[in-house]
């Protein structure tokens, strides 16, 4: 059976299953590309004649006509598609396509804050209420440590050392590690702790960071104050607890930190983890220079 005529008796026999117009449409688009790809090898092949050899090809044949790896891998999964029915249909005994990885997806870069950005959260903020030091105090914590939100809501009072400017965190997997404070954090967890007790209902809470009915803050109520603040002063597609995070490794590196130096304040039980902040750091040199020197685009 020819590819044309076995890519119709597919179609056909998706529309008898009751699958939708567009998971119809979507197989036969990728299907006609393929016989496109095919007709331009040199005409009309039997679908029983088609190799792994064959096929490979057309992955570059779709990035040539500038298909992202998202489009090229659907279009793989048709032509795995049409093989699996062809092998129950008997028109074929092996399904060449499958031996054929898909392209791996591009991971996105994590949205960080601009320096000026991480500066700004702090005029944000309603200094003058307990609610509003503490929702500071998180902050300047969460991007000047490079704390994991679920690792700062564990934190206790005890675990802060503001003499020494140390916080002892437990990670995942139970690993514990001791990251330094920023002069800003320390100000900020010293003023927060000066009218904890306005929120906190019983003496014995030893929560570090605890809600409006003074029980320890929880991380849903820890997103819902950090996307409101990073609102109004940041147009990072992302507005989470993890977008401090991120800004603090970015930030580092981008003054010349040494990767292994981060990867171990971050927790990280690898570099290779710790490595796509050097893939932002240098997307943000790229565009700053894209943006700021004259002979940039031509």
């Amino acid at each position: 059976m020819t590819v044309h005529d076995a890519v119709a008796d597919f179609c056909s026999s998706l529309e008898r299953k009751g699958s939708s117009r567009h998971t119809i449409d979507a197989y036969r688009t990728a299907l006609r590309q393929f016989e496109e790809y095919l007709g331009e090898l040199g005409g009309e092949y039997d679908l029983a004649d088609i190799t792994e050899s064959d096929i490979k090809p057309f992955l570059g044949w779709l990035h040539d006509r500038g298909l992202e790896k998202r489009s090229i891998r659907a279009r793989l999964a048709a032509v795995k598609a049409l093989f699996k029915f062809g092998i129950r249909m008997g028109y074929v005994k092996r399904n060449p396509a499958s031996v054929i990885a898909s392209p791996k997806l591009d991971k996105p870069l994590p949205a960080v804050l601009q320096q000026d950005e991480a500066v700004r959260i702090q005029d944000v903020v309603d200094l003058a209420t307990a609610s509003g030091l503490r929702d500071r105090a998180l902050c300047e914590l969460l991007y000047g440590s490079g704390l994991r939100i679920s690792e700062a809501l564990q934190l206790d009072c005890d675990s802060i050392d503001t003499s020494r400017r140390l916080v002892k965190v437990l990670g995942k997997r139970n690993k514990e590690r001791i990251v330094p404070l920023t002069a800003a954090s320390v100000d900020a967890i010293l003023a927060w702790q000066e009218r904890r007790h306005e929120l906190t209902t019983t003496a014995s809470e030893r929560a570090l960071f605890v809600g409006d009915r003074g029980a320890r803050l929880t991380s849903v109520s820890a997103w819902r104050i950090i996307r409101r603040l990073l609102g109004p002063i940041t147009e990072s597609r992302r507005k989470s607890p993890h977008v401090l995070r991120h800004s603090f490794a970015t930030h580092l590196l981008d003054n010349g930190a040494d990767l292994s130096a981060v990867s171990e304040l971050l927790g990280h039980s690898s570099l290779s983890t710790t490595q796509v902040y050097t893939h932002v750091s240098v997307e943000r040199l790229k565009e700053a220079y894209h943006r700021a020197h004259p002979r940039a685009e031509e």
